[in-house]
């Protein structure tokens, strides 16, 4: 029999906490609580699957809390629920911005909750299944071709699209070297003229946002480049 899932509710309505502990364990969830982000932040937060996050707490407020569990790599990846008296359209922008997965405001019924928390559960499994099988990856240097996103260390690195494309092509095919020609002719198929250089500057900002693996795109001097492993 599977394990459940685990719940981590964060919130300084200490009966509001026990209210949603009682009924995701109802659901068959394990749900620990934590008062403030600071008692949240003395736990393991990586053993939890989703956090029911409230936004105005003490001294370290809600997005701030979301703010470290984003920034950790051990944590970067676990859904966030915001649920706050705060519903301004500003503020729930705000807060999806920052990466949360949902937004509740106040007053809410526990049905509401329980069914976004399903709903984020079951998108983030789906999207979990579906990065297994459709990324790219060297060590903790990961492709997402369909969703357009790199990461490093599990941290997202922005990029424009036709370099975005030209770490895919390399990383996709490790070892095969790519002429500055061939890769104008896949990635600028669109264009008339591209010249040599286009290829140049876009492989050393490529290379300065990598970090440490930007050392493994090399140059073959007079062939062009190559992804080495």
């Amino acid at each position: 029999m599977p394990k459940p899932l685990k719940i981590l509710v964060v919130d300084d309505e200490e009966t509001l906490c026990e209210l949603l502990r009682f009924n995701l364990e109802t659901e068959g969830y394990e749900v620990d609580v934590a008062y403030s982000a600071e008692e949240a932040l003395m736990l393991d937060i990586s053993a939890y699957s989703l956090i029911l996050l409230d936004i105005m707490m003490g001294d370290i407020s809600g997005v701030q809390l979301a703010s470290i569990v984003r920034n950790n790599v051990k944590t970067a990846q676990i859904p966030i629920i915001f649920c706050t008296a705060r519903d301004s359209e500003a503020d729930m922008i705000g807060g999806l911005d920052l990466g949360a997965d949902d937004y509740i405001t106040k007053p809410y019924s526990v049905r509401n909750v329980i069914a976004r928390v399903r709903s984020v559960l079951r998108r983030c499994d789906r999207q979990h299944v579906a990065d297994k099988s459709e990324c790219v990856a060297f060590r903790t240097l990961s492709v997402f071709p369909s969703r357009k996103m790199c990461t490093v260390d599990g941290k997202e690195v922005k990029m424009p699209r036709k370099e975005f494309e030209i770490l895919c092509l390399l990383l996709s095919n490790p070892g095969t070297v790519f002429s500055r020609e061939e890769l104008i002719r896949r990635i600028w198929p669109e264009e008339v003229v591209v010249l040599d250089r286009v290829v140049d500057v876009n492989i050393t900002r490529l290379r300065s946002k990598l970090g440490e693996y930007g050392k493994n795109i090399v140059t073959r001097s007079g062939y062009g480049y190559v992804f080495i492993e």
